[in-house]
């Protein structure tokens, strides 16, 4: 990331998120565009998990397949994050978040249009850049709209965006493709980008940029063994989640017999336990980072391990898909905490790592996980996503005492 103070204020890890009333109607309607383009570039992100059964199906291929779509999303966005501080150079910052709003525009119609898979994979590909661009600059952005003082706030309203596109985005996604049909769904998403990129042409102020980074800076936190920890419980944790999470559906339809309406339901519980988790991530996070971490990955392990063994009978799957969501919606304050603590002096380059660590995770969770469900059948995704849960655990035993 770029164009901003190395150092956030103490409410970074979104634990305080009262704000000042000092903001004026400007800098409002400018931190909620930004909030806005979260929430529409998520949603298209989470939505193949309600989509993924009637996607494959009209393209006519598998449900492992199909699942790629989420491989080519963060691939894409893998090699974009690391390189986007220097690909943006001295472009002013809101013309490139104009900019990855028109391409997550583009990017959309592309897949609800998509005649064949190799068009559905070159539209999620264009959202990989869009998203990962996005996040690469969200903090440097509303450190500027905000201050220094308050990014820590204003970031917590954007993430808001992240929580309602976690729950709304695979449970609306399931009801709207069993109405009208997946393809409809996905043009929503380019709706919604629509949306955000207005939002971002009537309310950021111009944005030119201050300085443009080197990717030495990046590599060079690498080298630091609490940086690597952090990287590597990042792989872990949210390898073995995408492993499985986007095979659910396929669970709960071939394990658990559940129609689409059940099934958004069980989505939605899952989406509205992310929020609460994430709350409680980030002040387990405060206390201690390596019981935080410690816990999130016991928790998913055993969600996703006790769905494998009883998800047969309905109650107790909703209320492990549940459990699933808590442990989720833990991860992404306790993942990033664990990362930065080792870089607090390059909060910046450790964004980025953050980034890739996240969009690698994502695209090696999904091949994984296509390839087992194809071979191995519903469950199994589920069973590696337990494992590397248990890998976490061991590894947050096994990092330095704060």
């Amino acid at each position: 990331m770029t164009d901003t103070t190395s150092q956030l204020d103490g409410t970074a890890t979104g634990l305080d998120s009262t704000v000042p009333s000092s903001w004026s109607p400007t800098t409002w309607f400018a931190v909620i565009s930004m909030a806005a383009t979260s929430f529409a570039l998520v949603s298209a992100e989470f939505l193949p998990a309600g989509l993924l059964t009637p996607m494959a199906r009209d393209l006519g291929i598998s449900e492992g397949t199909a699942g790629q779509v989420v491989t080519a999303t963060a691939s894409v966005g893998a090699v974009t994050a690391l390189l986007s501080n220097v690909l943006i150079g001295k472009l002013n910052r809101k013309t490139v978040l104009v900019g990855l709003s028109a391409l997550a525009i583009g990017s959309n119609l592309v897949a609800a249009l998509a005649t064949d898979f190799w068009l559905l994979l070159l539209g999620r590909a264009g959202l990989g850049i869009a998203l990962s661009g996005f996040w690469a600059l969200s903090v440097a952005v509303v450190a500027r709209l905000v201050g220094a003082n308050a990014t820590g706030r204003g970031m917590a309203i954007v993430t808001l965006g992240v929580s309602l596109a976690t729950i709304a985005a695979p449970s609306m996604g399931a009801l709207i493709s069993d109405w009208l049909g997946w393809r409809a769904a996905t043009a929503m998403t380019a709706g919604l980008a629509v949306i955000a990129m207005l939002l971002q042409i009537l309310s950021l102020p111009t944005l030119p940029a201050n300085t443009s980074n080197s990717l030495s800076d990046v590599f060079r936190l690498t080298k630091r063994r609490t940086v690597q920890l952090g990287m590597l419980a990042i792989l872990l944790l949210m390898t073995g989640h995408f492993a499985g999470s986007v095979y659910v559906r396929p669970f709960l339809e071939q394990v658990t017999l559940l129609g689409t309406g059940p099934i958004a339901m069980a989505l939605l519980g899952f989406g509205i336990a992310a929020v609460i988790g994430n709350v409680a991530g980030g002040r387990l996070a405060d206390a201690n980072i390596r019981t935080a971490l410690a816990v999130t990955g016991a928790l998913m392990a055993f969600a996703a391990l006790a769905l494998v063994l009883w998800g047969s009978y309905r109650g107790i799957a909703f209320a492990l898909v549940t459990l699933w969501g808590f442990a989720f919606g833990m991860a992404p304050v306790v993942l990033p905490t664990n990362l930065s603590r080792g870089a607090t002096d390059a909060l910046e380059a450790a964004g980025s790592l953050m980034v890739v660590s996240f969009q690698v995770a994502i695209s090696i969770g999904a091949l994984f996980g296509g390839y087992v469900v194809d071979h191995y059948g519903a469950s199994a995704p589920l069973t590696l996503t337990a494992v590397l849960a248990l890998s976490t655990i061991v590894l947050a035993l096994l990092q330095p005492r704060n």
